[in-house]
């Protein structure tokens, strides 16, 4: 009966981490709308796992840039040493971006001694993931202990610090996650948990501070899949918030370490609770949370991609011609959702045996993903009996045989999902630039719109936006006969709030509660203001 009223109120409750006995805890709060922005979240070596540390020579650096040296945030001056010393460090080239280091903003706190012959200096990362960082440390000494006046050099890495979350307007919990991955299929039976949580753990290997959020309501996998000490999410007594479970250094929060099993609950129950789960949970600073969705593209998908700004998705399919129609479907919720999909996993595509490989379920499917849509990696899972018993042993595939060609595929995968990462926060500062795209000016009682990845600008009549509401509240869903009147709309309406939602859309609450979601796109199309109204003074 308790586990009902919880579920109806879309809050649910746990143990506190005082206490797994402890009664009497209100439940966290709802969450608020979160805004588009570019997250960076303080990153530093991580030590407790070290299952992944193979270093491949043909790995390129992946960092987005950072921005310059801040006055005061090094010793630097103009002195010939230090213009010796940076146009060394410039020879070194980010491979991904074709900038060299001083450019990018990566050298910090550049002291020398010129008596002594000594130069210190750290290397600022973006990432802590990057495959090359040894190696460009390595240049780093090289080229500066090249000077001919150089006798020491100390060279320190690092990577940024924790930004201001611009807008501050995402649940606390999600203020300092860089990151966020979807892996989906909206096919069941492909593996898609099995590649989210190795994939997870791969990240984590490479060094990046790493969280999995289960998704699947009705059918969590995390609880068989991984074997965290303590199986049961906390509460925060105080902040009333979810404390996640770790296995392995990896945050893990699902709704089988509930202490619930499996949900019977209707569709916007569950949405309530994915909501709750993953926006009141205290996720700490992440470099990366990997988000393992549920089949199908639902409430609970869509809620997701409301509910948080998704950097990249990756696909998971199958060979079978029946997958690839499914994930089809996923990869265009994805494209109206405004998520990129940054790669494609063919699982059970092949086998060996007796020196000949079989292909069970035919080929094709995943490299049909990738020319159809676009999507520019494909990387391909063989068939291991393996893989398949150490999702049932609670050990990932990655952390069991951490040597082996399926764990080889997954750092192929993990560097992939890395880059793509990096560049797409990089991109037009997108982030930045959306959580500003939609305000409403008060002075000239109009909506300004600005297009994300475009200069365009313009502006539209807050009631004209208001009547173009295509919810079922405005327009009946089985025959489209519009339900909102012309005249319900009054002249003189103006918005209370805009927030955006996810990456494709805004939240307008007006007057009378409602909210209305309205996608960048619709906005395009809606009539605009062309002889823009004198301003209005505002009274004191």
């Amino acid at each position: 009966m308790q586990l009902l009223q919880a579920l109806c109120s879309s809050n649910l409750s746990f143990p506190t981490s005082d206490s797994v006995l402890n009664k009497g805890h209100t439940s966290p709060k709802k969450s608020v709308h979160p805004s588009h922005v570019n997250f960076c979240v303080a990153i530093q070596r991580h030590e407790g796992v070290a299952w992944l540390s193979q270093n491949r020579s043909n790995w390129s650096l992946v960092a987005t840039r950072a921005a310059p040296v801040e006055a005061g945030s090094s010793t630097m001056s103009t002195s010939a040493a230090e213009k010796d010393v940076l146009k060394a460090l410039s020879q070194i080239i980010d491979p991904d971006f074709g900038t060299d280091i001083v450019s990018c903003g990566f050298v910090k706190d550049l002291l020398i001694d010129e008596d002594l012959g000594e130069v210190s200096f750290r290397l600022e990362l973006t990432t802590p993931a990057c495959p090359i960082k040894d190696m460009f440390e390595q240049q780093a000494n090289e080229v500066v202990a090249m000077l001919p006046w150089v006798t020491k050099v100390n060279v320190t890495m690092s990577a940024q610090p924790a930004r201001p979350v611009f807008g501050n307007q995402l649940p606390m919990g999600l203020q300092t996650i860089s990151s966020i991955v979807a892996v989906s299929s909206c096919k069941g039976g492909v593996g898609k948990s099995t590649v989210a949580i190795n994939l997870a753990y791969t990240l984590a290997g490479m060094g990046a501070r790493v969280g999995i959020f289960d998704a699947d309501v009705y059918g969590p996998s995390l609880p068989t899949m991984v074997s965290p000490e303590n199986r049961l999410l906390l509460m925060n007594p105080e902040k009333k918030t979810i404390i996640p479970t770790e296995y392995l250094g990896v945050k893990l929060v699902s709704f089988g370490f509930a202490g619930q099993g499996r949900a019977v609950m209707r569709g916007p129950m569950v949405s309530g609770v994915i909501n709750q789960l993953l926006t009141t949970t205290e996720w700490g600073e992440l470099d990366y949370l990997v988000i393992d969705m549920p089949p199908g593209t639902g409430d609970i998908q869509l809620t997701l991609c409301q509910v948080v700004p998704l950097t990249a998705a990756v696909i998971v399919t199958t060979p079978q011609k029946l997958a690839f129609i499914d994930v089809a479907k996923g990869v265009r919720m994805f494209s109206k959702l405004k998520v990129p999909c940054v790669a494609v996993v063919e699982n059970m595509c092949h086998f060996d045996a007796d020196g000949k490989r079989y292909y069970p379920f035919g080929r094709g499917s995943g490299s049909q993903v990738v020319q159809q849509f676009g999507i520019p990696h494909l990387f391909d899972l063989p068939i291991r009996p393996t893989l398949s018993a150490s999702g049932d042993s609670g050990i990932p595939e990655v952390v069991a045989d951490p040597l082996g060609e399926v764990a080889k595929t997954f750092q192929d995968l993990g560097v992939c999902v890395v880059q793509q990462c990096a560049k797409i926060r990089q991109q037009d500062c997108f982030f930045f630039s959306v959580s500003t795209a939609v305000t409403y000016d008060k002075y000239i009682k109009a909506i300004k719109v600005k297009v994300p990845d475009s200069d365009e600008e313009f502006l539209l009549h807050p009631a004209t936006v208001r009547r173009n509401d295509r919810s079922a509240q405005s327009v009946d869903e089985w025959s489209g006969e519009q339900k909102l009147q012309y005249a319900d709309v009054p002249e003189d309406i103006e918005p209370e709030d805009i927030r955006p939602m996810g990456n494709y859309a805004v939240s307008i609450t007006w007057p009378d509660g409602f909210s209305q979601i309205a996608p960048y796109d619709q906005l395009q199309t809606i009539e605009r203001l062309v002889d823009v109204p004198e301003p209005t003074p505002v009274q004191a």
